[in-house]
């Protein structure tokens, strides 16, 4: 089973910057994608940005040039840097992973608990 835990969400003025954390623990899988994802009010849940174990990354159009996904595979943690933060990406956003268990044939999606951003003035 593997854990995920975000931090780093808050109330931010527009313009602003904000940096989200997300820790995966548990033992036994190893982990290719790791990535963030939002869901605004009345919408449903979209990718933000994902980022591979051999570095690969993209990123939503609407987040393109302001927003930057890294990892540290060693401590298995993934992080959001969002920088001119704006009033639309006002959501509650997720830390995904996908995980395989050792021995298993296939991967599984995890998911954290969500951690609310908020840009307004």
């Amino acid at each position: 089973q593997v854990q995920l835990v975000e931090s780093g969400g808050g109330l931010v003025q527009p313009g602003g910057s904000l940096r989200l954390s997300c820790a995966a623990s548990g033992s036994g899988f190893s982990i290719n994608v790791m990535g963030w994802y939002r869901q605004a009010p009345g919408k449903e849940r979209e990718l933000v940005a994902v980022s591979t174990s051999g570095g690969s990354t993209r990123y939503a159009d609407s987040v393109k040039g302001r927003f930057t996904i890294s990892r540290d595979n060693v401590k298995n943690m993934v992080y959001l840097q969002m920088n001119s933060l704006k009033p639309e990406d006002t959501a509650v956003y997720y830390c995904n992973a996908g995980a395989r268990p050792v021995g298993a044939g296939r991967a599984y999606d995890y998911w954290g608990q969500g951690t609310q951003v908020t840009v307004s003035s």
